[in-house]
C-alpha cells in the first residue's frame, strides 16, 4: 500500500485499475451465471411438475379404458410399448459371428449390461436372433427413473475416447443435451420413457447400466422364460421390472 504524500508509479495505477475492472466483470458474470441457474431450475422444475401431471392422467385413463370394457363384457388391449429394456445375461462362450455383432450393435458388450431399445421392426428382429443371450421386456416408469438416477452414467468426450462420468448434476445434461431441449435428469427420464423425438441421442448419452447378479439368482439360464420348463432368457414383458429391480 502507498504512503501518503508518496507518488504512485504508473505502471501500478494502470494495473489497480485492470484489477478493479476484471473484478466488476467477474462479479457480473457471477450473478449473470447464478440468475441463468436459478431460471433453469426454476424451469425444470415446472417441467417435472407437467410431468408428473402426464403420468398420472395416462394411468388414470388406462384404468379408465379397462374397466369400460370390463362393464361391457369384454378386455381392453394396453397399446403397444415403444421401449423395450433389454439385458444381458450370458457371456462370450460359445458366441457365434453374427449374435456377437447384434449384441455389439445393442452396446451389450459385458455380462449383466442393460440397455434401452426403441421398438421398430429391425429391431423386433435383432432380438430374436439373439435371444437366447439376453432377457427383455417392457420398463415401467419407476424402473427407468431407477435406472437412471441409481446407475446411470453419461458417455462424454470424443469418439474413442469417451469418459464414463456420474449423473451427479443437472449441468452435465444440459451441457450435452441442452441443444435438444433436455436440460435435467427429470427431462432424460420423460424422454427415455416416452420415446420422444430425441430419444437416439438421450440414449446415446447413457452409458450401458451395469447391473449387479440378481438377488436369489436366475432360474435357468439354458431355458427360455416362456417355455414350460421355465427359464430366464426371452421376452418377460412387464415382468422385466422385477428381475431389474433384484439387479439395481
Amino acid at each position: 500500500m502507498a504512503m501518503e504524500g508518496v507518488p504512485v508509479p504508473e505502471r501500478t495505477k494502470t494495473k489497480i485499475a485492470r484489477d478493479v475492472k476484471l473484478l466488476d466483470k467477474m462479479k457480473k458474470a457471477k450473478e449473470a451465471r447464478a440468475k441463468k441457474v436459478h431460471a433453469q431450475r426454476h424451469a425444470l422444475k415446472m417441467r417435472t411438475y407437467k410431468y408428473v401431471s402426464e403420468y398420472r392422467k395416462e394411468r388414470e385413463n388406462l384404468i379408465k379404458l379397462r374397466r369400460e370394457a370390463k362393464a361391457k363384457g369384454g378386455f381392453y388391449k394396453d397399446p403397444e410399448a415403444k421401449v423395450i429394456l433389454a439385458t444381458r445375461i450370458k457371456g462370450i462362450n460359445k458366441l457365434a459371428p453374427k449374435p456377437k455383432m447384434i449384441l455389439r450393435l445393442f452396446r451389450l458388450r459385458q455380462l449383466h449390461n442393460a440397455v434401452f431399445i426403441k421398438v421398430n421392426k429391425a429391431t423386433i428382429e435383432m432380438l430374436k436372433a439373439v435371444q437366447p443371450f439376453i432377457t427383455y421386456g417392457y420398463p415401467t416408469l419407476k424402473t427407468v427413473r431407477q435406472l437412471v438416477y441409481k446407475r446411470g452414467y453419461a458417455k462424454v468426450g470424443k469418439p474413442g475416447a469417451h469418459s464414463r462420468i456420474r449423473l451427479q448434476a443437472n449441468d452435465i445434461v444440459s451441457e450435452h443435451l441442452g441443444k435438444y431441449g433436455i436440460h435435467g435428469v427429470e427431462d432424460l427420464v420423460h424422454e427415455i420413457y416416452t420415446c420422444g423425438p430425441y430419444f437416439k441421442q438421450a440414449n446415446n448419452f447413457l452409458w450401458p447400466f451395469k447391473l449387479s447378479s440378481p438377488r436369489k439368482g436366475f432360474k435357468s439360464k439354458r431355458h427360455g422364460y416362456n417355455e414350460p420348463r421355465k427359464g430366464d432368457w426371452g421376452n418377460r414383458e412387464e415382468m422385466i421390472n422385477e428381475l431389474v429391480q433384484r439387479m439395481i
